[in-house]
């Protein structure tokens, strides 16, 4: 009798492999590029790391393999990985706690229970953390290398979509609710329940009416959030922190040139997300999304440590990308400091620098000893003050080609690539 392969798993060929090699590589590439760092997390973690903090809702937990590990060290039930943001947290917790930022990223696959067999019970996924950075600046620097990934992949037509978990939360929280009830509708929510959110509380139907028009928000503008907070903040003051963090964010995205669409409702299925959560799609399907989870590490145990985090969703891009594969070493390592209204512009650079083959990553917190060059984005004359870090040699410039030009001559002359 043939053995059939098991249900909701999918065997890779050749071809295919070419194909998740390629992404494996771009993805790679770009997140060495922005000084990430590769990490990977046993496949079998304890079921308490997701259930004793309450980091996944009932209904994912519902899909987790799980099963006692009677002969194993521990006699306790173990897991296969259901996600991997929350083991990335938990190996920051024993391993990196106190450095910050911690850049890292990963490639490898998760596991979820699909009881048809009719769909993936096993996928694939890149992801990047960004653990120690509480900035809009982070945020957005974690869009846009999700972005430059399937740019560098050839992907076209992809739609980012914006909401954003901390104003969900206020939301909830001005309907007067309880922590318990917060979670549970908090819950619902992620799991497509915006309908359900207007039976609650009745009688409170000015409440309930300023709670659906923010969830069920949806545009291509920020002025749509600037044109609401007047209306809401006066008499619901502990949505302003969360909006104030949701216009940023929005009008850097906008700045940088990126196409993007506000929709509260494309918030669900992030559990432990308190911050912006953005999701990315072609067409229907989504390939991508994150957000940031500033409460996760404190809840495992850790420190009060800001963090965010992505995923890109590899099995889906196969389906999306040619076969050829492409190679890409960085040789040059640069930091950028910019200042705040200079953001939009050393992104830019940013993005300029990775093309010709240079790193370069914005300035978080980095060690500079680490870098051989470092760039100062400025608004005033002169913009670009390129140092060189050994010799203390500066040099200013107009517009990328010249500091393309300048990087080119100087570690040429120098024979070093560093």
């Amino acid at each position: 009798m043939r053995v059939q392969r098991c249900k909701g798993t999918q065997d890779l060929s050749p071809v295919e492999m070419v194909k998740f090699r390629r992404i494996e590589s771009a993805f790679r590439n770009s997140c060495l590029k922005w000084g990430y760092e590769e990490v990977r997390t046993p496949t079998l973690e304890y079921l308490h790391l997701f259930t004793s903090a309450g980091t996944l809702t009932p209904s994912m937990l519902h899909k987790v393999y799980s099963f006692l590990d009677w002969d194993g060290w521990s006699g306790e039930r173990v897991v296969l990985r259901p996600d991997v943001t929350i083991p990335v947290a938990r190996f920051y917790i024993d391993k990196m706690e106190g450095r910050k930022p911690a850049k890292l990223f990963y490639v490898t696959n998760v596991f979820r229970f699909e009881e048809t067999g009719t769909e993936a019970r096993e996928r694939w996924q890149c992801g990047a953390e960004l653990i120690g950075a509480g900035s809009t600046t982070a945020d957005v620097e974690l869009i846009v290398l999700a972005l430059e990934v399937l740019n560098r992949l050839g992907i076209n037509g992809v739609s980012l979509k914006l909401s954003h978990a901390g104003l969900i939360r206020a939301l909830l929280v001005k309907l007067g609710l309880s922590p318990g009830e917060q979670e549970k509708m908090f819950d619902q929510f992620l799991n497509g329940g915006v309908t359900k959110l207007a039976d609650i509380k009745p009688a409170r139907g000015k409440v309930n009416r300023d709670l659906m028009a923010l969830l069920e928000m949806k545009g291509k503008s920020v002025a749509m959030l600037k044109n609401l907070k007047p209306l809401v903040v006066p008499d619901s003051p502990e949505l302003e922190a969360p909006l104030d963090n949701f216009i940023t964010v929005a009008e850097l995205v906008a700045a940088l040139g990126c196409d993007y669409q506000i929709d509260i409702d494309a918030g669900r299925g992030f559990e432990y997300y308190t911050g912006i959560i953005f999701q990315l799609f072609t067409g229907v399907d989504k390939v991508g999304g994150g957000g940031r989870y500033d409460a996760l590490i404190p809840v495992l145990g850790g420190a009060d440590v800001p963090a965010s985090g992505f995923a890109l969703y590899l099995d889906r891009l196969m389906e999306r990308i040619a076969t050829e594969v492409g190679s890409e070493t960085a040789v040059v390592r640069v930091l950028i400091k910019a200042e705040p209204l200079a953001a939009s512009e050393a992104f830019r650079i940013a993005g300029q620098l990775h093309e010709a083959g240079f790193s370069a990553e914005m300035d978080l917190g980095s060690s500079e000893t680490s870098f051989r060059w470092r760039l100062d984005v400025r608004r005033q004359a002169p913009a670009f003050v390129l140092t060189d870090q050994v010799t203390s040699q500066r040099y200013t410039a107009k517009n990328a080609s010249d500091i393309l030009a300048i990087l080119g001559e100087q570690c040429v002359s120098k024979n070093s690539p560093a």
